[in-house]
């Protein structure tokens, strides 16, 4: 099973902020203390899990940073009814029942809070794209709900075809149009390639990912045109930062891999209002569209593309760098 990413790291910060917010780390007064749900969930038609993380803000005695690595602080006791409805063409959809699933992958330093099992929400029922969807959570008589539509389909444009050049001498693109529901791109290369050191008889499978940017789209409706662009040397120059000078290394080069993610409308603007400040004196502002919580409900989609390395493009590496690269034979 696919697990599909949703952030928890970055949702570990949200509710950090939200705990932070509600109670310092010495807390004297309980009068005011008002439950708040948070949620982090983003749906994407594509994966066949889709998960949502719903826990609580929380306030005590003592130390909140103490309390944070306790699950009971932010874990709802028993499991809360939890609904993905959908609506496609004015007719409603058969609602999805989700069910809880522990996770034990987290590590210790990914945040302050407990680790290595993690309590989500989750489906494995597919996901219309055409449709959009609410989330309604029922716990007593509180309902806390959210909407969003689906980011759909779309591809990469430029570069065409299987080879991917990084000896032009100009800025080069990827290029793509805009998905229906998408709104935020943020667009990475990843270069693989093996490595065998001496001694070693086993073969290492390495990685170099380069984040070449992020775009966003003037509107909704899908088919902007959209590009980024790229300097071919700064992927030697990346790849010299990363690679190191042993003797004897035989490296050979693999696919490129351009990978472009789109982020719905309100993971744009959740992402913007939450970016820091370069102001002292700037309060920040709050945004979620979470009726009745906070925290974030949306869509992404991620597409990829694979490409080998342009013959000009593995000469160079070869030829140019004293990194050990040779032809596969």
């Amino acid at each position: 099973m696919r697990l599909k990413n949703i952030f928890v790291g970055f949702f570990a910060g949200l509710l950090l902020f939200v705990a932070l917010s509600s109670c310092s780390t010495d807390v004297e007064l309980y009068a005011d203390y008002k439950e708040m749900m948070v949620v982090y969930g983003l749906l994407d038609s594509d994966q066949d899990t889709t998960f949502i993380k719903i826990t609580k803000a929380f306030t005590g005695p003592g130390n909140a940073l103490v309390m944070a690595t306790n699950p009971d602080s932010s874990n709802y006791a028993g499991k809360l009814d939890v609904q993905l409805k959908g609506r496609k063409n004015n007719n409603d959809l058969p609602a999805i029942m989700l069910d809880t699933i522990t996770l034990r992958n987290k590590l210790a330093g990914d945040s302050i809070f407990y680790f290595p099992n993690q309590l989500l929400y989750y489906t494995t029922a597919p996901l219309d794209a055409a449709a959009s969807y609410e989330l309604v959570i029922n716990r007593g008589d509180k309902q806390i709900s959210a909407q969003s539509d689906i980011v759909k389909s779309f591809g990469v444009v430029k570069p065409g075809g299987f080879v991917f050049n990084f000896t032009a001498t100009v800025p080069s693109q990827v290029e793509w149009r805009s998905a229906v529901d998408g709104k935020r791109y943020e667009v990475n290369l990843t270069f693989y390639y093996k490595e065998l050191r001496p001694g070693n008889p086993d073969t290492l499978y390495k990685s170099m990912d380069w984040y070449l940017g992020t775009r966003i789209s003037t509107g909704l409706k899908g088919g902007e045109n959209m590009s980024v662009s790229y300097l071919g040397e700064n992927f030697y120059n990346l790849l010299g930062q990363q690679i190191d000078d042993a003797l004897n290394v035989k490296r050979w080069a693999g696919d490129v891999v351009v990978t472009i993610s789109a982020g719905g409308y309100e993971l744009n603007t959740f992402i913007d209002v939450n970016a820091p400040s370069s102001s002292i004196i700037q309060e920040i502002p709050q945004y979620t569209n979470i009726d009745g919580g906070t925290g974030i409900f949306s869509s992404r989609r991620t597409v990829s593309r694979s490409y080998k390395l342009l013959s000009t493009s593995e000469d160079k590496l070869i030829n140019d760098y004293n990194w050990g690269f040779m032809r596969v034979l």
